[in-house]
């Protein structure tokens, strides 16, 4: 069993507003169908049971980019807007938080009707990931959310988080089936995050004699610590700094959004017409869409494309959002009839940007770009879950 790893994050509260949450489902389906397209149906699993991808995917999307509500809202907006489609897609997602999470088992056999997989397995493999995570690795979080994601071949992957009162954190979990051996014996490929000491796996291959013994009613048990292989823990601070992303990558995409235009490419006639503030957006999309894994270690760069709801770094540009959705939704359109233009256009923004990389060398001032963006924010519709950015000097005064 491949456990693709896991993520620590701030435990935050609060809701998503409407207006972001319908945007989240539109730009999340879009990206969903570009890999579609490009890559099929088993990518598609392999992108979500990826915590650095995941994370990544969160931050484009306009949530704050480390906070524990990123599972949840990413999930949620993924389940609404693919699952009315999934006979079309051949993705089904399954489960949630909470009392959602318990229905997953009577999903999974309805989709096992539908589509001729069986339904028996999947109910186990969903059980038996859960079960590891809360029960069998005892690490001091406890699950309250697992989704449980899989596509009409039988691929699946699990996104399940657990919290922790003591730390303030949540943990989240990812699973993938691909080289699926066994549960019960080093399942996992890393469990990852803050040290906080000695934990209980008795998955490990270490504990072998302990399972029996303990099949024979012991009192021994063993501890043992798990191997860091895929580590993503996020900072406690809420704003974005220069630290938490790659200055190179980032620097490479204002470059291209602000001092080169579309018509200096050939590849991007065809995006003629698009802003520059929206060619960032996409150019962080199309790597979302496109990138390999090793493009998103800095998961808080991502948050440079539509912002984030509590602010940070800036506002949600609605406008810059929603025509991204527009230019997304219309090139996959355009890929399923057979013209793949658009999208060919949209795939080298991102290896454009990745090229300027290799010589360019970062000159901006990283609080000076945010602070641009904050003061344009009114600009392109900006919002927060505080209300609509207004103009400089343009407060309401209090009487």
């Amino acid at each position: 069993m491949k456990r693709s790893g896991s993520a620590d994050l701030p435990l935050h509260y609060g809701h998503v507003p409407p207006w972001l949450a319908q945007r989240m489902a539109k730009l999340g389906l879009a990206i969903v169908e570009s890999i579609l397209v490009e890559y099929g149906k088993s990518e598609v699993i392999r992108r979500l049971s990826s915590p650095f991808w995941f994370q990544s995917l969160g931050a484009v999307m306009g949530m704050d980019w480390h906070s524990s509500g990123i599972t949840t809202s990413v999930m949620g907006a993924l389940k609404k807007s693919i699952n009315p489609l999934s006979r079309e897609l051949g993705i089904y997602i399954c489960g949630g938080k909470g009392k959602f999470s318990r229905e997953t088992p009577n999903e999974l056999l309805r989709i096992a009707d539908k589509t001729g997989l069986n339904g028996n397995e999947l109910v186990r493999a969903s059980k038996l990931s859960a079960k590891v995570d809360n029960t069998a690795v005892q690490d001091g979080f406890q699950l309250y959310l697992h989704s449980f994601i899989l596509n009409s071949d039988g691929d699946w992957a699990v996104v399940q988080q657990g919290m922790s009162d003591a730390s303030s954190t949540a943990r989240r979990y990812h699973w993938h089936s691909e080289n699926l051996k066994s549960f019960i014996e080093e399942p996992h490929s890393g469990v990852c995050g803050i040290n906080q000491g000695q934990i209980l796996n008795l998955t490990a291959s270490a504990a072998n004699t302990t399972r029996q013994t303990m099949m024979a009613i012991t009192q021994e048990s063993p501890v043992r610590m798990m191997a860091e292989v895929q580590k993503l823990v996020m900072p406690s601070h809420h704003d974005v700094k220069a630290k938490d992303v790659d200055l190179k990558r980032l620097g490479s995409i204002l470059w291209l959004a602000q001092e080169k235009q579309p018509a200096d490419f050939e590849e991007l006639l065809l995006l003629q017409g698009m802003g520059p503030r929206t060619l960032q957006s996409m150019a962080l999309v199309s790597e979302v869409i496109y990138g390999t894994p090793s493009r998103f270690s800095d998961p808080a760069r991502y948050s440079f494309a539509h912002g984030g709801k509590d602010g940070h770094p800036f506002p949600v540009p609605v406008n810059v959002f929603d025509e991204t959705i527009s230019v997304l939704q219309k090139a996959v359109e355009s890929a399923k009839i057979g013209h793949s233009d658009k999208q060919q256009a949209i795939k080298s923004l991102h290896q454009i940007a990745k090229n300027a990389e290799k010589d360019f060398i970062p000159n901006m001032d990283f609080d000076k770009v945010i602070a641009r963006e904050r003061t344009d924010s009114w600009k392109y519709g900006g919002r927060t879950v505080f209300g609509k950015e207004k103009p400089p000097g343009d407060q309401l005064r209090l009487f």
